[in-house]
């Protein structure tokens, strides 16, 4: 195996011998090469699907299709198992090898830790634990990225324009998949029970995330303790504890938070907006919990 991933290394870092005239980038492969030429070249005739959204552009239908979902957050291929939805086919049937248990090759190793993985671009990303050389500069602020890819979700955060609007309340979503899921949460309605305790959820897809807390599987494991997580995403905001990284700023006052929530809280303060409203009385909350433990008042029997 180790052997296999020095391989694999060799190939992303030595031997690129096709270097192109016009930039830095250099490739293994000639064909390779002549793709990236068609960029600096302008290439319609090859290219000729243009996102209305930016201006990349395509050579063929199906990579265009799969760029739009980038804007769309169109989700279309689901797990059966778990419910857990992903934007291209290829991704669902790696998801699917942690239900079967399919042996996973991962001949990319980290030459600074022990982890590999299957992907040479995820092992690319598990770079900036170990403080990579970041090439990637946001031209908005002063962050710096491993990855050109990296650097266009970031992007997403300075963008003031945020086209669907939620007719309940203040919230802008930067695509309609978002919107459509944040109006749930003022309908209150949750369809979606678990069948081990008497919660309900709004979502399947939090149903599933949910459902985790009765199997106990946690497969996402911290490279620098021994905790495991049940979802990615705990194990990304735990893995910020370790590189101290704070990517959610608020643009009112400079304040930076690791978490996405904690930037919620921090813009509901200054705009005064207060979502949750009390069924019983005329008073509003800043965040759900306040919300719950008010109505407390309204529902404990006085003898």
């Amino acid at each position: 195996m180790k052997t296999k991933g020095r391989q694999c290394r060799n190939i992303h870092n030595e031997g690129k011998h096709y270097q192109c005239r016009k930039c830095d980038q250099s490739f293994t492969l000639n064909f390779q090469l002549i793709r990236h030429m068609k960029m600096h070249n302008g290439d319609k005739i090859s290219r000729r699907y243009q996102c209305s959204k930016c201006d990349n552009t395509f050579s063929h239908n199906k990579h265009f299709q799969r760029h739009m979902r980038t804007h769309t957050g169109e989700k279309p291929y689901q797990c059966c198992q778990c419910g857990k939805a992903f934007s291209r086919n290829g991704s669902l049937k790696f998801h699917m090898r942690i239900h079967t248990g399919e042996t996973v090759e991962k001949p990319y190793e980290c030459n600074h830790c022990d982890k590999a993985f299957t992907l040479f671009s995820t092992l690319n990303r598990h770079l900036n634990i170990h403080n990579i050389e970041k090439a990637y500069q946001c031209s908005k602020c002063d962050k710096k990225f491993i990855s050109s890819s990296d650097l266009k979700k970031h992007t997403n955060v300075h963008k003031e324009e945020r086209s669907y609007q939620c007719n309940q309340c203040s919230k802008s979503f930067f695509n309609r998949t978002h919107l459509i899921t944040h109006l749930i949460s003022h309908t209150g309605e949750k369809p979606y029970q678990c069948s081990h305790c008497s919660k309900s959820f709004s979502l399947n897809g939090i149903l599933m995330r949910h459902m985790v807390i009765h199997t106990g599987v946690r497969l996402y494991k911290c490279s620098h303790f021994e905790k495991t997580f049940s979802r990615k995403d705990y194990l990304k905001r735990h893995i910020r504890i370790h590189t101290g990284d704070r990517p959610y700023e608020c643009n009112q006052c400079e304040k930076v938070f690791s978490q996405n929530g904690s930037l919620i809280y921090q813009m509901r303060i200054h705009t005064g907006v207060r979502p949750y409203l009390c069924s019983n009385c005329d008073r509003s909350f800043l965040t759900s919990s306040h919300l719950k433990m008010h109505v407390r008042i309204h529902t404990v029997e006085i003898p």
